[in-house]
């Protein structure tokens, strides 16, 4: 299977002693929802900022369909889409001047933009918004144009910081059915989340980081065995305080 995603060896430090990830590695392929599971201040924000490129780091290797983070970021980041867990989006645009200029940044033709914002506008029941200034928009409102921004030029690998907060049922549902549908074209999905049930029935593949280290990856079936990932998420973590 092709890799979308390589993480070898990551890690990054704040300061002189406080080390937010230690020697991380794995690896997402085409067709992955990959659920990256931890505790508040585990290191899942600071590794995605590192494999969006947003951060540096002092150790590793990070690469975007075989291409250096580092060495080649502009063609990593044309390829990728980031979210945020609280997206800061220009307010004194309105959605549809924010979503042109997206799509200008990632040169989508005018048609394409056109019928892709059509088509998840009325998705995520946003249509009838786009006319007003984002500063008006609820946090879930702000929280699909995002997600609309970051489909609008099919990215090959989407890192997502907690999707689904602030997203109502229906929205929710619908974005599972995008990541479900552009995995089934070769893209790739890598997302941190707190809600392990989202992550149980979504994912095919789950990473547990634990201060900084990777404490548990792989199939999601492997890791859980026949518990439920709660229970293993809980097991881990008190696993590794003893």
């Amino acid at each position: 299977m092709q890799k979308i995603l390589e993480i070898k060896n990551l890690t990054k430090r704040y300061g002189k002693t406080k080390l937010a990830v230690d020697d991380l590695s794995l690896d997402v392929c085409a067709g992955d929802i990959y659920g990256f599971i931890g505790q508040n201040g585990a290191g899942k924000t600071t590794t995605l900022r590192a494999v969006t490129g947003i951060l540096d780091f002092d150790a590793g290797e990070i690469s975007i369909d075989g291409h250096s983070v580092k060495k080649d970021p502009v063609f990593c980041k044309s390829i990728i889409a980031y979210i945020p867990d609280n997206p800061d989006l220009y307010e004194y645009l309105t959605g549809t001047q924010y979503l042109n200029f997206i799509a200008d940044m990632f040169g989508v033709e005018k048609t394409v933009r056109r019928e892709r914002i059509e088509k998840y506008a009325d998705m995520f029941r946003i249509k009838d918004d786009l006319g007003s200034l984002i500063g008006s928009y609820s946090h879930g409102m702000k929280q699909k144009i995002a997600i609309i921004s970051a489909l609008i030029h099919t990215p090959k690998l989407m890192v997502l910081d907690e999707p689904f907060v602030g997203l109502d049922p229906e929205a929710a549902f619908k974005l599972k059915q995008v990541f479900r549908e552009m995995c089934d074209a070769g893209s790739a999905i890598f997302f941190s989340t707190h809600v392990l049930d989202v992550a149980e029935k979504l994912c095919n593949k789950i990473a547990i980081i634990k201060a900084g280290k990777l404490v548990a990856c792989g199939d999601i079936d492997s890791v859980r065995g026949d518990e439920s990932l709660e229970s293993v998420f809980m097991e881990v973590l008190e696993n590794n305080e003893r």
